[in-house]
């Protein structure tokens, strides 16, 4: 955790990177619960970080509330946030099920954005999920999951610097050619869910 990070979160700083680390390890352990076969990764990617005093103190502001860390850590929901990348749009739903039964965590809400888009073509699972936090005040805290494919990762990382990009021209433009392909990748994600599966099947019937 860097210096201004330490600063902003005090006393709760050191239990924070001790959750970071025990999250990760616990997703590594839900993902190899899921079904595999040889050659396959459980996963393409896996990441978490703990939020910037400055994004955390922008999003508090927004809010009208006071930007210190027990504040945060009451009101926001993605002070920790996860993102797990999958191959598959199957692998990401059956990854969705494992967190739900994990035991000592409790999903308190879930936005299925691969179900229903956002106007801009964004897809994700996120997925809301209360976990234990025994520091201070708090015995457990929110934190956010992203689940989600390659094709919505790459999609996702280049909107995002379109998003926080100013002055772009032909901002319009781009938008629309970013709608399309989200929707393309969206159908190749369906397609290659399908293969998989029509691999598997035969390999289930050579099998037997």
């Amino acid at each position: 955790m860097q210096t201004k990070q330490l600063q902003f979160y005090n006393i709760y700083a050191d239990t924070l990177v001790q959750l970071k680390a025990k999250l990760l390890e616990q997703l590594h352990q839900l993902l190899n619960t899921l079904p595999q076969e040889d050659g396959d990764v459980p996963a393409e990617h896996l990441s978490c970080r703990i939020k910037s005093p400055e994004s955390v103190c922008q999003k508090l502001k927004r809010r009208s509330l006071t930007p210190t860390p027990e504040i945060a850590l009451q009101n926001l929901s993605d002070v920790i946030g996860i993102r797990v990348v999958m191959r598959f749009i199957g692998d990401v739903y059956h990854m969705a099920d494992q967190i739900r039964k994990h035991t000592g965590w409790e999903v308190i809400r879930i936005k299925d954005y691969i179900a229903k888009p956002k106007p801009s073509g964004y897809r994700s699972l996120h997925m809301i999920v209360r976990v234990p936090f025994m520091c201070g005040l708090f015995s457990s805290i929110q934190v956010e999951i992203q689940l989600r494919t390659i094709a919505m990762d790459c999609w996702a990382s280049l909107e995002h610097q379109m998003r926080y990009k100013k002055h772009i021209p032909n901002a319009t433009l781009i938008g629309a050619e970013l709608l399309r392909c989200a929707e393309e990748m969206a159908s190749t994600d369906l397609t290659m869910q399908t293969i998989r599966e029509m691999i598997r099947s035969n390999s289930s019937q050579d099998q037997e």
